[in-house]
């Protein structure tokens, strides 16, 4: 779906500018997202396998939850009806818990160009995994892996990026923080 999104510049500063998500990937524009990663106490992680018909990674299993700002929108609002639409999962804001920012550059084969800053939030899943309703058109099966599965992506076939396995260590660090507080 083609959203009206926000603009910011290198340094993720608001510029003021908006302009479609398609524009914004077609011209590198750097604009905000977010990622939700979804944890039990049991340690596992819910992953997403992305929809056939995604024109970046298709068929991968991915973070729980992501999605685009839409221009204006508040960025807990954003990640509260992404969850809801893509997994079906009502989420209060207070039981997100905003671990960072990161800024994300990569150039796909088939011509867009993702200049993002993910806005990276973790949170418990205190439902059950088939209690969630898929949002078909962006998911096509959830899963829950064991925790540790992130820290080690190159050990497993189409299971999110190897590339980017000091985010997702620092996303496992994050959980297994709050975890032991819980």
């Amino acid at each position: 779906m083609d959203e009206l999104i926000d603009i910011v510049d290198e340094n993720g500063n608001y510029t003021g500018k908006t302009c479609l998500k398609s524009e914004a990937h077609k011209n590198g524009y750097f604009h905000p997202t977010i990622h939700i990663w979804l944890y039990t106490p049991d340690q596992q992680i819910l992953l997403q396998k992305r929809a056939l018909t995604k024109k970046v990674f298709p068929g991968l299993w991915d973070i729980s939850v992501a999605g685009h700002i839409a221009a204006g929108e508040d960025i807990k609002i954003a990640a509260i009806r992404e969850i809801k639409e893509e997994i079906g999962f009502d989420i209060l804001s207070e039981h997100l818990h905003k671990i960072g920012t990161r800024k994300h550059m990569v150039n796909h084969p088939n011509g867009i160009i993702d200049n993002e800053f993910h806005h990276v939030f973790i949170a418990e899943l205190t439902v059950s995994v088939k209690d969630l309703t898929l949002q078909e058109e962006e998911v096509a099966e959830l899963k829950l892996f064991p925790l540790e599965t992130i820290l080690n992506t190159k050990d497993y076939k189409n299971v999110l990026l190897p590339q980017y396995q000091d985010y997702y260590s620092f996303v496992h660090s994050q959980i297994v923080k709050k975890l032991s507080i819980l």
